[in-house]
């Protein structure tokens, strides 16, 4: 009777010449990371953020939330208008406090219109200091109580003395609560200023729950529209930092006061003439 057993095939078990595929997967991830790694260090947006599958990793979804949650914070942040008044009265200016038509945080948000209207009173109280200046600074909470909360006063400490050597008029420094860009306008009739500096907080965004934007016009009317403003943007130590938005303010308005004009009528070079002055501070 013949053994049809067969003989067993001895198993090959030296090291395999090709590294498994997950090892090479997990050698391209490392190379992904430090290659996005060092990229994210030029910038704050969210960039090359690691996944599971099709969806995003627990930790940066769970950052973006967290920023999500700041940005809607800040939109809802009330301003303290005591403490804000207390911070740019060493500044050595009279300082006023208005409010918008918008009776509550509430309504302003619902109520884009009635953010860019006196509320009763005011014009009248405006007026009582009106005495034909050179330029009115206006501070309103805008959509981030908190940018002007943080970055007002230190701009308005830069910009007024450089003006106030130039021989401006100053207005009284006017606080606006629920105030959009527009009341600006309103406060500068009332005060019979020739132009108007408002500093306003931004737009939340997810890396910029506190940037601060200020919008410049000349000669502010019923019939003025964004058209007929300057604007500078981001104004925070990781945006538009705070020397560069003082350099920025008081060469628009010397350009605006010198051509009496201002918005799109108005080229601003101002971003030139800073990058060639930092290129000279580094050579």
């Amino acid at each position: 009777m013949m053994d049809d057993r067969r003989t067993a095939v001895p198993t090959d078990r030296s090291p395999s010449p090709h590294p498994p595929a997950r090892a090479e997967e997990g050698k391209a991830e490392a190379d992904d990371d430090t290659l996005w790694a060092s990229l994210r260090r030029l910038t704050a947006a969210r960039i090359g953020l690691k996944r599971t599958g099709a969806s995003l990793a627990t930790a940066p979804l769970l950052d973006f939330k967290l920023a999500h949650a700041r940005a809607r914070d800040a939109v809802h942040e009330p301003l303290d208008a005591a403490r804000l008044i207390a911070d740019i009265a060493a500044l050595g200016l009279p300082v006023l406090a208005v409010a918008s038509a918008a009776e509550d945080r509430q309504g302003y948000l619902m109520r884009p219109d009635l953010g860019r209207r006196l509320a009763p009173g005011a014009e009248a109280a405006l007026a009582a200091h009106g005495s034909g200046f050179d330029v009115a600074f206006v501070v309103a909470d805008g959509l981030s109580a908190r940018a002007v909360q943080t970055h007002a006063e230190p701009v308005l400490a830069g910009v007024l003395p450089v003006l106030q050597m130039e021989g401006w008029r100053i207005a009284p420094l006017v606080i606006a609560r629920h105030g959009r860009v527009a009341l600006g306008d309103a406060i500068a009739i009332a005060l019979r200023a020739k132009c108007v500096a408002v500093f306003i907080g931004e737009r939340p965004g997810l890396t910029a729950p506190d940037s601060m934007g200020a919008y410049l016009t000349w000669q502010p009317c019923s019939q003025t529209t964004d058209a007929d403003r300057n604007c500078i943007s981001n104004i925070r130590p990781e945006g538009t930092g705070y020397g560069d938005a003082v350099f920025k303010l008081a060469y628009i308005l010397r350009s605006m006061r010198a051509r009496r004009v201002s918005g799109v009528q108005l080229k601003d070079d101002s971003d030139l003439l800073l990058a060639n002055a930092h290129d000279g501070s580094e050579a």
